[in-house]
């Protein structure tokens, strides 16, 4: 009777909500049929149903997403790491030029000879003023095989490229190589910058290489910061190069239990004992938190860096009528530890309608395999926390002007050689020169637009006279303090510079091989995989 009674109330809900559901499309049909008869202009049906659809989505969550078939491309870029293009990276400058920023080696763009700071001024015929990056990157993509011709500037000369389109696939893995301590000792490095497909054998590839290379390698770093995320087998499949077969890296449940998944290391390992140092950020998201969160819970890797993001949402993609796709969030994962790391509660907002995080309160400790304690709720916490460091006023001032990059392309021109990226140094010389040529660029502080504005309305409401002493005196000294910027912040500049100007030479690649011994969270890897006793006491051994 009890189970007839519970039945016969789980009918009626769904019935209710069927209604519901009905009711709410009917009234959004008549509205919009009501717009198109009566609207004063012409109503654009695409463009007024994806901003429908647009609205009702980012109701739900940041990931939840409609593709109409026109972004197919973008789609296929964050899924595979791959598309139709000329294998370049374009950028905006200050005054709206389009700019190559980057050319990938060896894709068509480089092979056209295109070099990072030529203007592109038309795309098959079609003039770029006005445009943004996105709108150019449109035109630039299609299908690989089609031809695409391009009017530069380049010294003040115009001319043109016809390049043809390749699929262009990004590698998951833009570097890795060998970092010498103390004579012959030394750790390996793995920079992963997305999980598109196969970027977990990438990976292994490279650890393979490495270790063959380098027998007495002390340990390995994996570099995940800025990684968002992307496919979840390929996160698994990375652990799997360090853990042992059979072990559950990964859950998700969500509200069709025959979806749910629970994913296990399929493949034999390549080392179970080398001593791992996983670098996160609070860039590292989703896929990125799964390997950190995972080896965490194994005790098999020391976590170092900053807390992540906290993405402890799934999505998939499902395919719709006309070519569309939508992706869904589907599930939430859970780690081996048991825990969830999701750190913003998206079915409850605030009175703005802000999703929230997930509260200290509510928040669940868990054991590690070694009986450490970690917690849900907030994406994953390093076991060695080093500080961010925060780039000064001067360096964002430089960088919304894109001064490094013009003196980058300025240094290209005067340079045709450099030292390798281990031995090339930004050195007095270069930075004299550097500062030379920031006399006579503008590059104004916020503190100075602040300034011209309080001068403005000073003078506007005729009190300029008796605050002007103060004003000037404000503009002398901030003169005074940003001249001495160029010197109190020369390390931070010269990194900047010296990673510009190594992407010229040696591309994506020799930029991160040049900044390894810079970068103090990769430097803290070092010094734990190079210590045992430090590194077996911060997993609990």
């Amino acid at each position: 009777m009890l189970s007839a009674f519970l039945l016969a109330g789980t009918l009626s809900a769904q019935e209710d909500r069927g209604f519901e559901i009905a009711k709410n499309l009917e009234i959004f049909s008549d509205v919009y049929k009501t717009l198109n008869l009566n609207y004063v202009d012409d109503v654009d049906p695409g463009k007024a149903i994806k901003t429908a659809i647009d609205a009702m989505l980012g109701s739900m969550d940041p990931y939840t997403n409609y593709y109409p078939e026109s972004d197919m491309e973008d789609v296929k870029l964050q899924l595979l790491g791959q598309y139709g293009g000329i294998g370049s990276i374009i950028q905006q400058t200050p005054d709206k030029k389009i700019l190559i920023s980057e050319p990938y080696k060896d894709l068509p763009a480089d092979k056209a000879g295109l070099r990072a700071g030529d203007r592109i001024l038309s795309v098959n015929g079609v003039s770029t003023e006005g445009k943004t990056t996105a709108d150019v990157s449109g035109i630039l993509r299609g299908q690989s095989g089609t031809e695409v011709t391009l009017k530069l500037e380049r010294d003040g000369k115009t001319f043109e490229r016809t390049i043809t389109r390749a699929e262009i696939q990004l590698p998951a893995v833009p570097y890795y190589g060998f970092v010498t301590t103390k004579g012959d000792a030394g750790v390996g490095y793995i920079r992963l910058n997305e999980f598109t497909q196969k970027s977990g054998t990438e990976v292994r590839e490279a650890f393979r290489k490495l270790k063959a290379d380098h027998p007495a390698m002390a340990g390995v770093i994996i570099d995940l910061r800025g990684n968002g995320g992307g496919l979840m087998n390929e996160a698994v499949d990375l652990v799997n190069t360090f853990v042992k077969r059979g072990e559950l890296v990964v859950e998700t449940k969500g509200k069709v239990v025959q979806k749910n998944i629970r994913s296990l290391t399929m493949q034999q390992p390549e080392d179970t004992e080398m001593p791992v140092a996983v670098l996160i950020d609070a860039y590292s998201a989703s896929a990125s938190e799964i390997v950190s969160g995972s080896l965490q819970d194994f005790d098999r890797a020391v976590i170092i860096g900053e807390r992540s993001y906290g993405k402890g949402l799934v999505q998939n993609i499902l395919p719709m009528s006309y070519n569309s796709q939508m992706k869904v969030t589907v599930s939430k994962y859970y780690i081996p530890s048991g825990r969830c790391i999701q750190a913003i509660d998206y079915s409850h907002r605030d009175e703005n309608g802000r999703a929230t995080k997930v509260p200290d309160s509510l928040k669940t400790a868990f054991k590690t395999r070694n009986g450490r304690t970690v917690y849900d709720g907030f994406g994953i916490e390093p076991d060695v926390e080093v500080e961010p460091e925060y780039m000064s006023n001067i360096a964002m001032a430089l960088t919304q002007k894109q001064l490094v990059f013009d003196y980058a392309t300025q240094f290209v021109k005067q340079h045709a050689t450099i030292a390798a990226p281990k031995d090339f140094a930004i050195t007095d010389e270069i930075y004299a020169d550097f500062t030379r040529y920031l006399a006579d660029k503008d590059y104004s502080y916020s503190t100075e637009r602040v300034l011209k504005d309080l001068r403005k309305y000073a003078e506007e409401e005729n009190y300029l006279e008796a605050i002007k002493g103060q004003i000037e005196s404000l503009e002398e000294q901030l003169k005074k303090d940003k001249a001495d910027d160029l010197t109190k912040n020369r390390t931070e500049l010269s990194e900047m510079l010296k990673s510009e100007i190594l992407t010229r030479y040696y591309y994506r690649a020799g930029a991160i091989e040049g900044s390894l011994g810079d970068d103090p969270v990769v430097q803290k890897a070092i010094e734990v995989l190079s210590d045992k006793a430090q590194y077996n006491k911060l997993l609990g051994k």
